[in-house]
């Protein structure tokens, strides 16, 4: 059974399952779906818990003997998996195994980064999810994270303008362990009622955390201000201009694609299907929004300024690249560059 993360409090209150899956490369919210579980089982009387940390090494009969053995006093037990990526053959043997023979006095839990369309087909999965609950969390942005901040700061009996949310979010996008922590430290100046715009603005450090992927998704949905502020803090960061440009260029390429064919009477989510390049279902939504907004003519500008950029970088044209990619993002996201380009 697939749950979002809000709905697994409920299901957690009206029953336990006998295993959970528990996903995602958001570590905060992870680690609370964890929290949810464990002190839901523990309430139940699964009081000991043992922990396998998988790695390289990792023996999987350990858990096939976890499974078969009783707890010292028999008391109900988590067997709790941690996982850095997808299991390999014999992991993924050995949780099938486990679905089809459950123990009666012990519960699963594996926790997992995120998990690909695909990889929730393979056997060892849909075993699982078949006889449990499986919890993918995704990171938070825009109108999510302005929600998710809103319901944290009610949990602290806090209260605050949403423009005072906003600033915010802009302050710990990306980043929702700073964003509690942020919360929590608001909380202890301040306690609780309403907290003014002023206050969040002086006490928030500005903690966002952003990656390349992030900056090409608000370019092509069109929000200029928040790839301005995404491209700030990439550079601020110390990241390559040359790993923001290939992110860029990768989508800037594949619109010049799809808009080809949608000119010669493709819809949007076919030409999309045809690309050589897979593409993910939340990409499949920024650049069908970029390819309904945005004329042929225009991606082929931004896959120009992509090669005026890629000569910056490597020193065969002056001026500074920081400044071509923003022109790029401008580009994706509909604003004129006017006298940039040379063909």
């Amino acid at each position: 059974m697939k749950l979002s993360l809000d709905q697994l409090p409920n299901t957690l209150n009206k029953s336990l399952a006998p295993a959970f899956i528990l996903s995602g490369d958001e570590p905060l919210q992870l680690n609370e779906a964890l929290d949810k579980v464990r002190q839901a089982a523990v309430g139940r009387g699964y009081v000991n818990r043992e922990l396998f940390y998988v790695d390289n090494n990792f023996d999987w009969d350990r858990l096939l003997e976890a499974r078969g053995s009783m707890s010292l006093f028999g008391e109900p037990r988590i067997l709790d998996v941690r996982l850095p990526a997808k299991p390999d053959k014999t992991g993924a043997s050995v949780l099938e195994k486990y679905a089809k023979r459950l123990p009666d006095d012990a519960i699963l839990i594996v926790t997992l980064p995120k998990m690909s369309a695909a990889e929730q087909k393979t056997a060892w999965f849909l075993a699982l999810e078949k006889i449990g609950v499986f919890v993918q969390v995704w990171p938070l942005s825009g109108q999510a994270l302005i929600a998710w901040l809103d319901k944290r700061l009610s949990s602290k009996k806090m209260l605050a303008d949403r423009s005072g949310i906003s600033i915010l979010a802009a302050r710990v996008e990306g980043n929702l362990l700073a964003a509690a922590q942020e919360i929590e430290k608001l909380h202890i100046l301040y306690g609780s009622g309403r907290i003014s715009d002023d206050l969040i603005r002086k006490s928030v450090a500005d903690s966002a955390r952003y990656d390349v992927y992030d900056l090409a998704e608000a370019a092509l949905q069109g929000h200029v201000t928040r790839a301005y502020r995404i491209l700030s803090g990439l550079r601020g960061e110390g990241i390559a201009s040359a790993v923001v440009l290939w992110a860029l260029a990768r989508d800037a390429r594949l619109l010049c694609g799809i808009k080809h064919l949608m000119e010669n009477g493709e819809g949007a989510e076919s030409a999309i299907a045809k690309q050589k390049e897979r593409v993910w279902d939340k990409r499949k939504t920024s650049l069908t929004s970029a390819a309904q907004r945005l004329t042929r003519a225009q991606a082929h500008k931004a896959l120009l300024l992509c090669a005026k950029a890629d000569r910056m970088i490597k020193g065969m044209e002056s001026g500074d690249a920081w400044e071509a990619l923003l022109d790029i993002c401008l580009g994706l996201g509909g604003v004129s560059i006017v006298g940039i380009v040379q063909s």
